[in-house]
Parts: C-alpha cells; structure tokens; sequence
C-alpha cells in the first residue's frame, strides 16, 4: 500500500469526520497529514484499516495494548462482566482484586485509588502531594509527558529560542496556560544531577512533590541514570518533598515496574494503560500515610475524588486478566524481542552510513537521526532537518507494513511472534534507505 493515494475510504471518513469534530479530530496525537488512517479491526499484534490494509501495530494505542488486541483471555474476563453489568453507583469487588495484584508487585504502593485516565491519576497524585504537604510548587523534568492538567503540560515542548541559559524555564504547552501555573512549576533538567539538586534545594520549602518519569517518552525515551534517580530520592526525603513516580508507560518494562528496576521507592506512582487491559484507566497509589488524604471514613477527607466512572468492572476485570498475563517470562520476552529490534535497527543505521540510533529499553524504542549522545530532552530535540528524516521513516515504515509513532516511539506487545519482529526489522531497514534516497535527492539539488 501507499499512503496517501492507495487510501480513499480513509480519506472519504476523514472528509465526513471534519464536518462534526474540530479539524476532523479527537485526539491530535494520531492526526496525520493529509488525513488520518481508520481503523476498523484489530487481531493480535495486527490492525486493519478501512481501505483493508494490514500493518503490523508498533503503536498499541501508544503503549497500552501490551497483549496486542482481541486477547482471548481479557475479551473472555470482559464478557463475563458485560453479562453482569458495566458500572454501578456502588463498589465491586473486582477493583480490591486489581489493587492487590498493583499492592503486591509495586514496593511504593500500600493503597490505590483508580481513575478514569493516566492523565487524571497524575492530577489526583499532585492534589494528593498538595494535600499531604501543604506546599503549593511542583517539579518536574523538561519536555516530560504527563498527560493534559495544565501544571503536568509545563515545559512540555520547549524550544531552543526559550531553553534560557541554564536552568530550563517553565514555559506554557497550551496557549491559555495561567501565569500562575507557570509560576508553581519547577522545571529540572533530565539526567543534569547537579543543577537538579540545586534547584530543588533552592525551591525545598516550597515543593510539594517532585514529578518523574523514569524513562520518559516525549523527552527523548532516555532511561534516567541511577545517579540521577538517587539524587531525586534523596533530596526529596531530606526536604520533606514526595517523590511521584508517572509509570503510566513504563510500567511496562518490568515485573516490578520501573521502580523496582531502578530500586526506588516513590511515595505515589501514577498508572494507567496496560493495568486496563485495553479499556479507560488509571490509578494512584503509594504510601498509606500519604493515601489517607482520599480517605472519607472521619468525614469530609483531605483531597475528595470521584469519578462517575472510576474503578468500572469492565476496566477492573479486563485489567486483572491482563495483569496476569504479564508473568516474569512475558516481560522476559519482551525485552528479548525490544533488543532485538534495538539492535536490528540500530545496525541498519550503521550499514547504511546515515546519523541515527535508538534509545529505550524492555519493550519501548525510539528511533534518533543524530550520531550524539542522546541524553536528555535537549539532546534528542528534533529540528527541521532531523524532523524531515523522521517523517520519511514513519512513512517508509507505514507503507512497509508497520505503524509507529509519528515522533519515533515504537511500542512492542506480547501477541508478536519471531517473524513479526523480523518482518518489523526488515519495514525499519527499508525505510531507512528511503531516508538515504532523500539525502541523495536533497544533496542533488
């Protein structure tokens, strides 16, 4: 298939669709230019589109369909439900069942409270800290994804004409962005220990919480340094500031999660995607001392939170079928099938003579075209050129078969059998050369 021209009941959807939703959209993370591919069916790690092309699926609803889609098991756990109901004004039991299973594998989680979306649960976890500390600041790393609450967005996508000398500056996602938000947002440089410290002792009595993503996606999907995450822990403790760990992705990597690949202990974690199984989640949890602000059992609590359809046993029983699913040998095989394609990728950049590499780890990868060291949301900032170069890959990639994120990120699920990895391998390679070609084409002119 070739994208655009090979593509018309897609692009006869997307007419239609602009006539009702705003630029013919609901979510700007998977609008694409000239118009958008449809989905209409998913099976395993494959999904069809409405012209009936099939691609092998490196998004997962960008990380969240680790077991790819149609599991017998989750649809099997879902069904069951359905047949029962699909929420109630009242509690279930399947929502303590999803706890105890996050309880058990997360060493910062005592309790959790569930959400409707990884976006509310860092919303709930910086009220919590809010609540816990009394302080009003919050810090978090530059060019960080954590979802859409305007105090989470701070920074998001700086630019070298605002990167200020130094210290990063906090600097507004969306047009709007209150003043004031901008002035309770600490913004630290990723993996920088010193100049991190600094700015956290210099704002200590003031910060509520330090937000961290250990390996964070829109940053670059850099791991963090075990120096780097030390230093978070422990000037956090020493300054009374909790530690926020977002795993809303990088749950994914481990048994454990990030945390217990990085040894830390948080004092809340954030999560959502693959602890639904494919369905509308999210979750705080963390230390009980600091989960008792949700608690309503004296009165009124410290931080009230609802939520119409938070902890829903569709999104609980799917979660837990998932959850179990995802033994210590499936993230085994996840990361076997992660370095392989790391290493598949990053030696085709090398037989092929073009700046690139990858950066991730377990199961996430993302793909650079630069030859330095990628090591932070600076280094692995994209600039005309490189933003070229990437979206003739995504577009070699997508008409070789493969989908990926249009800013590089590739996510890999459990359904992916040896060949898939292959044939992914193969599409990566392929587009690489399209790459060279508009090098070549370029250097002609």
């Amino acid at each position: 298939m070739n994208y655009p021209d090979d593509a018309p009941a897609s692009q006869q959807i997307y007419a239609r669709a602009r006539h009702v939703l705003p630029g013919g959209n609901t979510r700007t993370t998977v609008y694409m230019k000239p118009f958008p591919l449809y989905a209409v069916r998913g099976e395993g790690c494959r999904v069809w589109d409405a012209d009936g092309a099939e691609r092998i699926d490196c998004i997962n609803n960008f990380t969240a369909m680790i077991h790819g889609y149609c599991h017998p098991k989750v649809d099997e756990a879902v069904r069951k439900q359905l047949a029962l109901g699909t929420c109630f004004g009242m509690p279930t039991e399947s929502e303590i069942e999803l706890a105890e299973i996050l309880c058990e594998r997360l060493a910062g989680v005592d309790q959790v409270r569930f959400t409707n979306s990884g976006t509310e649960a860092v919303m709930m976890a910086l009220k919590a800290a809010r609540a816990f500390t009394g302080r009003e600041k919050i810090a978090k790393v530059e060019g960080a994804y954590h979802g859409s609450y305007d105090y989470a967005e701070v920074s998001l996508d700086s630019a070298p004409a605002n990167w200020g000398d130094s210290a990063p500056t906090s600097t507004p996602y969306a047009k709007g962005t209150p003043t004031g938000v901008l002035d309770d947002v600490v913004v630290l440089p990723f993996n920088n220990t010193e100049l991190t410290e600094r700015l956290l002792r210099e704002q200590a009595g003031q910060l509520a919480a330090v937000l961290v993503d250990p390996m964070p996606n829109r940053a670059g999907l850099v791991p963090a340094t075990a120096e780097y995450m030390a230093c978070l822990a422990r000037v956090a403790k020493e300054t009374g500031t909790l530690l926020i760990f977002d795993e809303v992705i990088s749950l994914r990597l481990g048994y454990h999660g990030a945390q217990g690949i990085w040894g830390v202990k948080p004092d809340l974690t954030t999560l959502g995607k693959i602890i639904g199984g494919g369905y509308p989640i999210g979750a705080v949890g963390g230390r009980e001392e600091v989960m008792a602000v949700f608690d309503p059992t004296s009165g009124k609590p410290a931080l009230p939170h609802g939520g119409t359809f938070s902890a829903n046993p569709i999104s609980m029983r799917a979660g837990i079928a998932s959850l179990r699913l995802l033994d210590k040998p499936a993230f085994e095989r996840l990361e076997a099938i992660g370095n392989r394609v790391r290493q598949g990728i990053d030696a085709a950049f090398e037989r092929l003579g073009i700046p690139g590499r990858t950066t991730g780890r377990g199961s996430l990868l993302k793909v650079h075209f630069t030859n330095n060291a990628v090591v932070d949301y600076r280094s692995a900032y994209q600039n005309a050129d490189t933003a070229k170069l990437l979206a003739t890959f995504n577009l070699g990639l997508l008409n070789r078969g493969v989908l990926a994120a249009s800013y590089g990120l590739m996510a890999l699920s459990t359904s992916m059998s040896d060949a898939d990895i292959d044939q992914v391998i193969a599409a990566a390679e392929g587009a690489l050369h399209d790459v060279v070609q508009s090098l070549e084409t370029a250097q002609a002119v």
